[in-house]
């Protein structure tokens, strides 16, 4: 929660140049205390549609002891879904009608699995673009994991994302660039972030933009943020992943191997096995296509027991301070995104 400047004390002044929260006593005053309704939009494949509700329902769960949620999942109907995942939506899900009818005070959008450089070839390219302008002028700020971000680039500046060859996946060292933003106060300056994607926005594709890089690295940006510096939060990596996420992942690739959809046996992902486990996978991909071993022998447990999460508390960091700040400017009308007096340019009033 922030700290609220009641006094002139130069610890205030020199405290919100290095990035932290600080609240006026006035502005504290005006703030409307009440729980925060957070939409997701859920566009992931059926196999890991629950998991990921589970991973950003635990982010949001984590991020403040103080503050009550309400989390409202929502996905697109162009999306093909199987039965039991289709039943699992009818039944817990709510629909983007009703969605714009309740109000939200926040929103995050998954990415989705859409390999295809063009994202005019997705089913539900109209239906998202339709999302993020509601939420543009509806919500105090949305969140974009991955394709959602290609997306938004896309729809709001004009920038295509482009394909890297082969898939990027692993886990890869970031760096963060601008220390002073909200969004970084107490997180690491180098940490981990895990990846999966066929395609990227460039670096160079952002600085064309009005857009902030906060977090770059070797394989290219990965946490930015709008113009206003608030109201859209970009991921291109998937910070949200679970220590096991790129092994489940893994698995797929092989049964998509083993079903002939895709030519290869997957590669390992980057930085994310130990030796061990490589070695392990390794015997096991020997036994698999000689017969003496089924997908139902893949050694998940053992594997799962020598992986390490390098990126789990920064990204608990950057989502608490992102609820933080979604909480100290969004209005006591759940329908208006901003408290009176706040400039939608500068919500946070950085510039």
């Amino acid at each position: 929660m922030p700290l609220i400047a009641y006094s002139n004390l130069p610890s205030f002044k020199r405290l919100q140049q290095e990035g932290e929260t600080i609240l006026s006593k006035d502005r504290a005053d005006h703030q409307a205390i009440r729980e925060l309704h957070i939409g997701l939009l859920n566009m992931m494949p059926d196999p890991a549609l629950e998991a990921t509700e589970r991973q950003f329902f635990r982010l949001i769960g984590h991020s403040n002891q103080i503050a009550q949620f309400y989390l409202h999942p929502f996905t697109l109907p162009s999306i093909k879904r199987g039965k039991t995942t289709q039943t699992h939506i009818d039944q817990y899900y709510q629909s983007f009608d009703d969605i714009k009818k309740q109000g939200l005070d926040a929103l995050i959008i998954t990415g989705a699995h859409i390999e295809d450089a063009d994202l005019k070839k997705a089913p539900f390219y109209e239906e998202l673009k339709a999302v993020i302008d509601w939420s543009y002028d509806h919500v105090t700020s949305t969140l974009c994991s991955c394709l959602a971000t290609h997306a938004v680039l896309e729809f709001r500046y004009g920038q295509k994302r482009q394909a890297v060859g082969e898939k990027c996946w692993g886990v890869f060292p970031h760096q963060v660039l601008d220390r002073q933003h909200p969004l970084m106060s107490g997180v690491n300056t180098c940490f981990d972030v895990p990846h999966s994607r066929f395609n990227e926005i460039t670096k160079a594709q952002f600085d064309s933009t009005k857009v902030k890089i906060l977090v770059d690295s070797k394989i290219g940006a990965h946490l930015c943020v709008s113009e206003d510096l608030l109201r859209i939060v970009f991921f291109q990596g998937h910070p949200e992943y679970d220590t096991i996420s790129l092994l489940k992942e893994y698995k797929r690739d092989i049964i998509a191997y083993l079903e002939k959809i895709r030519n290869d046996y997957p590669p390992f992902p980057e930085h994310y096995l130990t030796e061990q486990g490589k070695a392990i996978l390794n015997e096991y991909k020997v036994k698999l296509l000689s017969g003496e071993f089924t997908i139902a022998d893949f050694p998940e447990q053992l594997i799962s027991k020598t992986l390490n999460n390098t990126w789990g508390n920064a990204t608990n960091v950057i989502i608490n301070n992102w609820i933080g700040c979604v909480y100290q400017v969004t209005h006591k009308d759940i329908d208006k995104p901003f408290m009176d007096g706040i400039n939608p340019h500068d919500p946070l009033g950085l510039k």
